[in-house]
């Protein structure tokens, strides 16, 4: 059988209860509503960490923050790190992202094999052999302070701006890629799988949008104008300044954001159109939507993400495969963003890595949810502190460390997150089960010292990585072979690929740009 091919379909900041197929009846989104129709939709699916590089990193790592070493803000994984797109690179997979990784390291390929449309860009830190005293002459403080969240809604209007022009190419090139490796000369058979990635940007902010979407939503968009609770971390916006804006602000917001949602829908539309006029049916393809984390929008009273509310924390998760997993469900077991490298192993057929924080969801794809791991955890260190969410069932613990209270919700009796029952006698047991938890992770004022990960049965085939290369480090493949001489290299599994035989023919011995390679 041969293996799938695989479309990830991702955006950046998008609330999970934000769409159609969530239940929000005046924003459209008729392609992911129709992938929800179609395929399965995890209800309550958590971000490894609620804001962007550190989220990431860990979805393609399929650990925890703790675990690949990204639990601070603006931290990237180890160069050679093996993510997923590596795993599925050699595995013959042709791994192609178009669009956003945020990988802030030298590293900027992490796997892939072709990127298309890249945000690349190496932050100072990570630049080697970096003289301090030079880049201090152009430090922040000289050229004028972060924009604030204030600032951000204050600017909000229905004009497109650098996101817009960004995820608009990033999809022509996708559709680009879609048409040409599917209509090119190489037949089905000699054609490697394809692990397909579109990354949008949107909705994340600035708020900016189509003119004619921004009208639209305008007046019909509902909008949040609630005050911050008493709680010195749940109270705070990401920049943890106040946001001191009027409701005609709020709802020039809303509508941008809205509209960017409306925005993203079409062009994943456009994207799996391309497969079908390329002769692919998308049935046969495993397409999974997500997003890194959600955006508060005023909720409570607090902008942006970076905080443990469902508005920030829970995403949005739709995997569809249709010619083996029944559509039109809903898991509402807790999973993890991480999860997904574990599941897409399984589903491939790739055995994973140990020491992974990843469990594959297909017995919840195949509506079999009895044993599996009720737990969603979410980290982010923020001033030197860290501060940690495990989800369990209806209960969602927060700490924050020793000093500031606990947090405690119950979003069965309490969906709106108003009520801290960390005190209330009726949860002390489970209290004091998650606080071991969070002391098992490697947390809190017991933490273990002795953490590795989160002790999860991915259940899926494991085995350790198969080191090596193709060809020496530093060999000339095209040049250094006996002359007169024909040889043919397979590369582990990518020899099932006909396509993939590499003929090299020495015609003259002084003229290398003979060399002929016949597919």
């Amino acid at each position: 059988m041969a293996q799938p091919n695989i479309l990830i379909l991702m955006s950046d900041e998008h609330r999970a209860d934000l769409a159609g197929f969530a239940g929000n009846r005046i924003v459209r989104t008729p392609v992911l509503d129709e992938l929800a129709r179609t395929g399965v939709v995890f209800r309550n699916a958590y971000t490894p960490s609620p804001i962007c590089v550190p989220a990431r990193q860990c979805i393609m790592a399929g650990q925890l923050t703790k675990s690949c070493g990204c639990d601070g803000a603006w931290m990237d994984l180890a160069p050679g790190y093996h993510t997923y797109a590596r795993r599925f690179a050699q595995h013959a997979y042709h791994a192609v992202c178009s669009g956003k990784l945020h990988h802030i390291g030298v590293d900027q390929m992490q796997g892939w094999t072709q990127r298309l449309a890249p945000d690349t860009h190496v932050l100072d830190k990570y630049c080697e052999g970096l003289i301090a005293e030079e880049l201090q002459r152009y430090a922040r403080p000289q050229l004028g302070g972060r924009k604030t969240n204030e600032d951000y809604v204050r600017e909000a209007c229905g004009t497109p701006g650098k996101y817009q022009r960004f995820d608009l190419r990033a999809t022509e090139d996708a559709e680009d890629f879609v048409r040409g490796y599917f209509r090119g000369a190489a037949k089905a058979d000699e054609r490697r799988p394809v692990l397909l990635k579109l990354s949008l940007l949107q909705p994340h902010y600035p708020f900016f949008s189509d003119p004619e979407l921004f009208r639209y939503y305008h007046d019909r968009a509902p909008i949040f104008q609630e005050s911050p609770c008493d709680h010195p971390v749940l109270s705070q916006s990401q920049v943890e300044q106040p946001v001191n804006v009027t409701a005609a602000e709020i709802r020039r917001a809303t509508a941008s954001y809205y509209a960017m949602v409306e925005t993203i829908d079409g062009y994943y539309g456009r994207l799996l159109q391309a497969l079908r006029e390329s002769g692919q049916d998308p049935d046969d393809w495993i397409v999974v939507y997500l997003s890194d984390h959600g955006e508060m929008l005023g909720e409570h009273g607090i902008w942006e993400k970076a905080r443990f509310y469902e508005g920030s924390v829970r995403v949005p998760l739709i995997v569809r495969w249709p010619r083996r997993f029944a559509g039109g469900r809903v898991v509402r077991e807790n999973v993890s963003l991480c999860d997904l490298f574990a599941t897409l192993c399984d589903l491939a057929g790739i055995p994973c890595q140990p020491g992974l924080d990843s469990r594959s969801l297909v017995p919840l794809l195949e509506g079999r949810a009895r044993g599996w791991s009720d737990e969603a955890v979410s980290q982010i260190r923020r001033h030197g502190r860290d501060h940690v969410m495990i989800k369990r069932g209806a209960l969602k613990y927060q700490y924050y460390g020793e000093e500031i209270p606990e947090v405690l919700f119950d979003l069965a009796g309490d969906p709106g997150e108003t009520r801290n029952l960390a005190g209330a006698p009726e949860h002390a047991a489970a209290l004091r089960a998650l606080r071991a938890r969070l002391a098992e992770l490697g947390y809190g004022p017991n933490a273990r010292g002795d953490y590795v990960n989160a002790g999860y049965d991915p259940g899926v085939a494991v085995a350790p990585a198969k080191r090596g290369t193709l060809w020496a480090a530093d060999a000339n493949p095209w040049l250094e072979q006996p002359r007169g001489r024909e040889r043919v290299w397979e590369c582990g599994e990518s020899g099932r690929y006909k396509g993939n035989r590499i003929w090299l023919s020495m015609m003259h011995p002084s003229r290398p740009e003979w060399l002929q390679r016949r597919e």
